[in-house]
């Protein structure tokens, strides 16, 4: 069935975090979805498009939406892509990459300040931020955006400048710490593309700028979130170290 924005809603609000990027896309009138419903209330819901997000047991029931489209990438919660991959994966191309027991982290309460010079990123640095955004694209999908789609890349890299979304430190030319919103709710901000320029790393400077952003977002939602690679140690230390917590798990297979 094809939910109404109300029903939408009412099921995110179930689980904000496992679903701010459903709740963001619906909120905005972005995107397809499909539900299951038992007396009008969701059981189940997927957004299909070039990221296909499941969410709710029964998933497997989305197959023949998801198989018919040109997924780029199915992520979500690990239950939820489990129980759709294998409905369909013998009808699908094999993933150029597997990511189960990718951790979600979840901050609540407002970590130190880092006193850094963070602020929001304007179009003034989006020459400087295009190739930073394809850099750690790359480095976290192992894809180069900036060959396979370059001009949808640079379109969602200003407009999320343009939506307010887009953070930067930036001192002596060098990008100490950049980050974007991937999906903002009222009950959470779900960041990604967390980067530092290589040149400028094993310095402090992600720790405190996350800080400093993670404090400014505390301010307007109730929780700040994300998810990474459990073999991404580095990220691990500091997403802990700032003070976030282990929550959920995601998968996420990658065409």
């Amino acid at each position: 069935m094809e939910p109404s924005l109300r029903q939408i809603l009412d099921f995110c609000a179930e689980e904000p975090v496992e679903r701010v990027f459903l709740e963001d896309i619906a909120r905005r009138g972005l995107g397809r979805f499909h539900a299951l419903a038992e007396d009008g209330r969701l059981t189940a819901l997927c957004h299909v498009g070039a990221n296909v997000v499941p969410s709710g047991p029964g998933a497997e029931r989305f197959a023949e939406a998801v198989i018919h489209g040109q997924a780029r990438m199915i992520i979500g919660e690990q239950s939820a892509v489990d129980e759709l991959w294998a409905a369909i994966r013998r009808r699908m191309p094999t993933p150029r990459d597997d990511r189960p027991g990718q951790p979600v982290y979840e901050l609540n309460d407002p970590p130190d300040p880092g006193d850094t010079g963070l602020r929001p990123a304007t179009m003034d640095d989006y020459d400087r931020l295009v190739p930073a955004c394809a850099a750690a694209h790359h480095e976290e999908i192992g894809i180069d955006p900036l060959r396979r789609d370059p001009q949808g890349f640079r379109w969602r890299t200003r407009a999320q400048i343009e939506e307010a979304r887009s953070w930067i430190w930036l001192e002596d030319g060098v990008i100490r710490f950049k980050a974007e919103a991937s999906a903002w709710t009222p009950s959470a901000v779900q960041l990604q593309q967390v980067w530092v320029d290589p040149a400028a790393r094993k310095r402090g400077y992600a720790n405190r700028a996350l800080r400093d952003l993670c404090r400014l977002l505390l301010r307007d939602v109730p929780t700040v979130c994300l998810f990474v690679r459990p073999e991404n140690a580095p990220a691990l230390r500091l997403y802990e170290a700032v003070g976030m917590r282990r929550t959920i798990t995601y998968r996420s297979l990658i065409f």
